[in-house]
């Protein structure tokens, strides 16, 4: 990295909160820098808060602000492959902030090119996720310019930062002091205080998207998601685009309490992490689509859909995007959802969301083959039988070694001595 002083116009990555806010001001004071802010809508403002987000900006002393909107772009980009792969980091987290900040890291990348930007910031610490996403993928689309991060080279805490504005007149929300709130197409994350303690529960107050399970409504309500090649396209028959269905979803889901969790992993750097979440749409969708393949997909295809699902997620969430095994990956993904089109029916209820049925023109559901439990007609109980016993052959065979059978030692014995008939008419 090019030394900060030599920088005369800075595009800051701007979302109004404690980090960045500081970085505003810390850049125009310390750096002598003209301050680009770009705040990168991926989802979870409203018309009004990116309003405010530009006041903010302007109040702190930034010389110009850009809003751009790229929530079509993180839904075709990274939310579709994600669904697609019903990936789940750890079993519980859907990527919500991993899916975002390659979009925002590129559509800031842009904005330094067109204004003739010598350097980007990033608010980001140095102990998190998010500073490695966002130096990867500026390293891959712009590496021409150097990329400054204060918070991470000053390794201060929240509690000084807000000092030092302070200090400059500058006033910041005590709440976010404590918490780090990312919102955002894919989800909401909270970070501080009592995630950093994994026993601590985070309290009734850091969860703004949806009302306490306890509190929620006393009727189960029942919704249908239609699914075409593996990509929700409606809702209740309502065709809707993704960032759309994203949206309504969320809402559907407010009242009953769907959508919050904690998740405990392995950060890029090494180190444990632990956030709470709260991702309505994304757990729906994603279990909805996981249920439909199984009716869908081979056994194979759902084995591999799930080892690669989850591959893929953990190097989007490495800030591993630009690795072109990712577009490997996807080819699969696709091929794989090609004919994943039906319908899931999901009932949600004090915090639970089942996938109560699913339907599809691809089933391999097929009663006139075989119903489970119940009898077949593409085979007979002898052929399911003699299947049996040839499945179960290597297992026998282990298991008459194991308690030392005859011939075992020599490895010459014949399975017939151990249970193991042979077929009529077979030779031994």
């Amino acid at each position: 990295m090019g030394h900060a002083s030599m920088s005369h116009k800075i595009v800051l990555a701007f979302s109004g909160g404690l980090d960045t806010s500081f970085c505003a001001v810390w850049l125009r004071e310390e750096r002598d820098a003209d301050v680009v802010s770009v705040t990168v809508d991926t989802g979870g403002f409203s018309p009004e808060a990116l309003r405010a987000i530009e006041q903010r900006a302007h109040d702190l002393g930034v010389t110009e602000h850009r809003t751009v909107d790229a929530r079509a772009d993180v839904y075709d980009r990274f939310v579709a492959w994600l669904v697609r792969g019903h990936v789940l980091r750890g079993g519980v987290y859907p990527l919500s902030v991993g899916c975002e900040r390659v979009a925002q890291a590129e559509a800031v990348g842009a904005v330094a090119r067109a204004v003739g930007a010598d350097g980007i910031a990033q608010g980001s610490t140095g102990a998190g996720n998010d500073q490695v996403r966002f130096d990867v993928a500026l390293a891959a689309m712009a590496p021409e310019l150097p990329v400054f991060a204060p918070v991470r080279e000053l390794n201060w805490s929240r509690e000084q930062e807000r000092a030092w504005l302070a200090e400059r007149g500058v006033a910041v929300d005590a709440g976010t002091v404590g918490y780090s709130l990312n919102e955002g197409l894919f989800g909401t994350t909270i970070g501080g205080t009592e995630t950093h303690d994994p026993w601590a529960v985070p309290p009734e107050s850091a969860y703004t998207m949806t009302v306490p399970p306890t509190a929620a409504a006393d009727e189960p309500e029942e919704l249908v998601l239609s699914f075409e090649q593996g990509l929700p396209v409606a809702l209740d028959g309502e065709a809707l685009s993704g960032v759309e269905l994203l949206v309504a979803l969320n809402e559907r889901a407010r009242p009953h309490g769907v959508g919050r969790g904690i998740h405990v992993g392995d950060t890029i750097l090494g180190v444990k992490g632990r956030i709470a979440f709260e991702a309505a749409a994304p757990l729906i969708l994603i279990r909805a689509h996981r249920e439909l393949s199984k009716l869908v997909l081979t056994k194979w295809q759902a084995h591999w859909l799930d080892q690669l699902g989850s591959f893929y997620g953990t190097l989007l969430h490495e800030g591993l995007y630009h690795d072109p095994v990712m577009r490997d990956i996807e080819a699969f993904l696709a091929n794989a959802n090609q004919r994943l089109d039906g319908d899931a029916r999901v009932r949600l209820y004090k915090g639970n969301y089942d996938v109560v049925g699913t339907r599809s023109p691809q089933s391999l559901i097929d009663a006139g083959v075989a119903t489970y439990g119940e009898g077949m007609a593409a085979f007979s109980g002898i052929d399911a039988q003699g299947f049996a016993r040839i499945h179960g052959l290597p297992a026998v065979l282990a298991a008459r070694r194991d308690r030392g059978g005859a011939g075992a030692a020599a490895g010459t014995g014949t399975p017939s001595s151990a249970g193991v008939q042979p077929a009529a008419g077979a030779t031994p």
